[in-house]
Order: structure tokens, then C-alpha cells, then sequence
């Protein structure tokens, strides 16, 4: 089970990058999505995360990678 605390920073990092993909800013919705994946892995180094958790909240950033790959300029 997450903790609150830490489900607030995964969701607080999610809905940042979901609100700049939606309003369209390609530049902050990397940096954002940068700043979710180095959140991701620093709260599974810190025991935060557990392995299954970590798991689910890392495919979730993937995904997101994947529809953004073709956001450059």
C-alpha cells in the first residue's frame, strides 16, 4: 500500500504532465515527464515504493513516453 504522501507526489507529477499534454506545451510535458520518472525511481531507491507499485507507476510513465515520441521541434 502507497502511502498518502507519496501517492500525492506521483499524482501531483501525473497530472502535471497530463495538463501540459493537453494544453499542448510539447517542451514542459518532457520536462514534467523527466520529473515523474526521476520522482518514480528516486522513491523506489528511498523504499517508498514498493516492487509492485513501482512497477504499475513505471509502465504508467512508459506509456506516456511512448505517445510522446515524436514530440520535438
Amino acid at each position: 500500500m502507497i502511502k498518502r504522501k507519496t501517492k500525492q507526489l506521483l499524482d501531483e507529477k501525473f497530472n502535471a504532465l497530463i495538463i501540459n499534454l493537453e494544453n499542448n506545451y510539447k517542451d514542459l510535458a518532457k520536462d514534467a515527464l523527466k520529473d515523474l520518472i526521476n520522482t518514480i525511481e528516486d522513491l523506489k531507491s528511498s523504499g517508498d515504493l514498493n516492487e509492485k507499485d513501482y512497477a504499475k507507476a513505471r509502465r504508467n510513465a512508459d506509456d506516456y513516453a511512448r505517445k510522446m515520441e515524436g514530440y520535438h521541434h
